[in-house]
């Protein structure tokens, strides 16, 4: 978050031209405005960072799976604790400078269910991948593969815009392009990568399609 801090810090002068620091904040604010479809960077990054934190929940749902093989107990899905970690993180924001103007209770109730379709998703992915790993050392090499490529084939940190060429359509099939999408919607009134209703039919399909995945492959791989 600090680093969203440093774009939030407002445009500097130039030696010997002596613009005046209103009009120096105004071009900086049109600007930031222009390019992230909202006046405050701190904020675009901090709501982006409920999706970073809920993907590093969700990969560690599959390392339940490698120790029940070692000690015989099976944790749940960390969707719940994905969805509380994401809380937390959201009040610490608010507390340091969340831009609160376009927030409404509807919109961080949308916001977290968006967050848990896609919680719900990852989850059952690592879970999968889990069931084929037989020690923690392969699933944490197969996390560390995932997760920054997950991360920064998204729009969690910029907008798709920024990205090269060849990342968009990347950024497109990235649930958590589309959990951030939802969530500066509805916090920040941003301007969409899509439409709501497209944001949220994607996310239950993919829910939807990896949870039948993750049940099946444990009971077709876990039961031998």
């Amino acid at each position: 978050m600090n680093f969203g801090a440093i774009f939030a810090a407002g445009a500097f002068n130039i030696p010997g031209l002596n613009i005046p620091k209103e009009v120096l904040n105004s071009i900086s604010q049109q600007l930031v405005q222009s390019t992230f479809g909202t006046n405050d960077y701190f904020s675009f990054l901090a709501v982006g960072m409920l999706s970073f934190v809920a993907l590093f929940t969700a990969m560690y749902s599959g390392m339940s799976i490698v120790w029940d093989r070692r000690l015989g107990f099976l944790n749940k899905l960390p969707v719940i604790r994905g969805l509380t970690q994401s809380a937390v993180v959201f009040v610490i924001a608010i507390l340091l400078g969340l831009d609160l103007s376009h927030i409404t209770i509807l919109g961080v109730i949308g916001t977290f269910v968006a967050l848990f379709f896609m919680l719900l998703g990852l989850s059952s992915l690592f879970v999968m991948l889990a069931t084929r790993s037989k020690s923690w050392e392969s699933q944490t090499a197969i996390m560390n593969l995932l997760n920054l490529p997950l991360l920064f084939a998204s729009n969690a940190l910029f907008p798709e815009k920024f990205v090269p060429s060849w990342l968009p359509p990347i950024v497109r099939i990235n649930p958590i392009s589309y959990a951030t999408d939802v969530a500066r919607q509805l916090l920040l009134g941003a301007t969409g990568m899509a439409s709501l209703t497209f944001d949220f039919t994607y996310l239950t399909a993919f829910a939807v399609c990896l949870s039948v995945l993750g049940m099946y492959m444990p009971w077709k791989f876990l039961t031998k």
